[in-house]
């Protein structure tokens, strides 16, 4: 282990979350100065996104301070468990192929796409009529 605090980023759609790990914390897990549970109410949210790369990892006893803004709360989880996971994979060199394998070091590219002139969104259409 090279350094107590690490630092990185991830993101997801227009979310990005900044995160801070400190390796000899006591497992508090904040973000945006609340803890997980108040800011992320779903359980999904909580477990399957945020917390998979510390699961993976099996990293329990790790402070995580993140400040995460833009987008909606499944972008803004999503962006946590990349950032999460990019922290991480610096700690060893293992557990950067752990994280690869498991698809959490991969960005998400998928945003929304543009609307279009003429039309009500970026595909849709307006009704036709032929009479």
């Amino acid at each position: 282990m090279a350094a107590d605090i690490i630092e990185s980023t991830g993101k997801r759609k227009t979310s990005v979350a900044k995160i801070r790990v400190n390796l000899k914390g006591d497992g508090k897990f904040f973000v945006n100065g609340k803890t997980l549970e108040e800011y992320f109410g779903n359980h999904h949210w909580q477990k399957a996104a945020a917390l998979r790369p510390l699961a993976v990892a099996n990293l329990g006893n790790v402070a995580v301070e993140v400040r995460a803004f833009g987008g909606g709360v499944t972008g803004q989880a999503e962006a946590i468990r990349q950032g999460l996971a990019r922290a991480v994979a610096q700690v060893e060199p293992r557990l950067k192929k752990l994280m690869r394998d498991q698809g959490l070091l991969t960005r998400d590219a998928r945003i929304v796409e543009r609307k279009k002139p003429g039309r009500p969104k970026a595909r849709k259409r307006f009704q036709f009529s032929k009479r």
